[in-house]
């Protein structure tokens, strides 16, 4: 075997690997967050409001620490490598969601909540260490896998937290969540490969390159407002799913279980094209598929504002998710071939940290919008968003950057 062929073996190896480590993750997050307002209302005796405001906040504090830590975890992860950095975010959060298996207030639950967004980053850092281990050629189809790894645990992850919490306390669900990022610590740990960061040639890549001096910044603060908005816009519709759903069935029919259909169709989408979009992005152009998937979201959002059958609005919801296939893989692709070699996971990093603003500008724009009009104006609302983004983006980066 030449080395070549053992270069190609080893960042393939590495793709599945991670793939496994970031679904094993995915499942991890989701499968509490259902559950977090339920488990929240056993620590207490809280009117309706006070709970309201608490799981909002349980759900918010976690991504605003994570905005605005995740760059320096970024940082040194540049200096000391991806791999350590993986290591370090999969454990602490296995020692922190262990913990919210043993306290006894709210107050603690926050502060947890707070110190796992603080020891995050371990997507935007698997992210990062396959875009440099990956030849350049084939990075848009590397990303484009590792985005189906986390959406498809996402997916599964509420599946497996509504069927053991059948079975077990919710603290119980907590502590088997701290036992399956410690799995992935130790998977990572063992089975991932990663070129050896020179500590010295490494922070001198880093002193030549700062923000200041950052090439081609534009191009990538653009890249970080579409994460942030394409982040917002999906996770508008969260606060009111249920609700919506119940309006188009006319309260005939499973609220429930359509409600989860519909919830879970961009992430259906996003599983099934996002490997085929990476590997197209990788042979046409990564700049057509994002131009390509602001249109599709725009031709997604818009007739979701008047639909009046359920089988309509779950194949738009699908349709969203395919237009999330185009741009999320294609976006982390333009960040990795415009990113100095120092910065690449800084700029992953940042990529995160504007994700994170946009989980939570979501639900707080969907919620003003239903409250304002009604439910159907957050469907307009979004795809005059993507919209604006869409023509900003072609008119001051796509016609002043050389995209490839």
């Amino acid at each position: 075997m030449t080395d070549t062929d053992q270069d190609e073996n080893s960042w393939k190896r590495n793709v599945w690997i991670v793939w496994i480590a970031v679904f094993m993750t995915g499942i991890a997050f989701s499968e509490v967050l259902p559950f977090m307002p339920l488990y929240i209302d056993t620590l207490g005796n809280f009117s309706k409001t006070e709970l309201t405001f608490y799981s909002g906040a349980a759900f918010a504090i976690n991504f605003l620490v994570t905005a605005f830590v995740s760059p320096i975890w970024g940082k040194v992860a540049d200096t000391k490598g991806r791999k350590l950095m993986m290591m370090r975010a999969a454990l602490g959060l296995s020692v922190s969601l262990f913990l919210m298996g043993f306290i006894q207030n709210v107050w603690e639950l926050l502060a947890l909540r707070a110190i796992q967004g603080a020891l995050g980053g371990f997507v935007s850092n698997a992210n990062a260490l396959i875009a440099t281990q990956t030849p350049k050629e084939s990075v848009g189809r590397a990303l484009g896998v590792i985005v189906t790894g986390f959406t498809g645990g996402q997916l599964i992850g509420p599946l497996f937290g509504g069927a053991m919490a059948t079975v077990v306390s919710y603290r119980t669900l907590f502590h088997l969540t701290g036992v399956i990022f410690l799995v992935v610590f130790i998977f990572i740990w063992l089975f991932v490969t990663e070129h050896k960061v020179d500590p010295v040639v490494a922070q001198k890549k880093q002193a030549n390159v700062t923000w200041k001096t950052l090439p081609k910044k534009p191009l990538l603060v653009s890249l970080f407002i579409t994460t942030m908005l394409i982040q917002t816009v999906n996770m508008s519709i969260s606060p009111i799913v249920s609700l919506f759903v119940r309006e188009v069935l006319h309260n005939h029919g499973s609220v429930t279980f359509f409600a989860g259909i519909v919830a879970s169709m961009p992430g259906l989408a996003t599983v099934i094209f996002a490997p085929v979009f990476g590997r197209l992005g990788d042979k046409i152009g990564t700049k057509y598929l994002i131009q390509a998937g602001f249109v599709m979201a725009v031709l997604a959002f818009v007739p979701t504002a008047f639909v009046t059958s359920i089988v309509f609005l779950i194949l738009l919801r699908f349709a969203v998710g395919i237009s999330d296939s185009t741009m999320l893989p294609s976006i982390q692709t333009l960040l990795t071939r415009n990113s100095p070699e120092g910065m690449v996971s800084r700029v992953f990093s940042y990529n995160q940290s504007f994700q994170a603003v946009g989980s939570v500008m979501g639900p707080m724009l969907g919620a003003a919008v239903a409250n304002l009009f009604d439910y159907r104006a957050i469907f307009l609302v979004s795809a005059a968003i993507i919209a604006l983004n869409g023509l900003l983006f072609f008119f001051n980066v796509n016609r002043k950057y050389d995209l490839n």
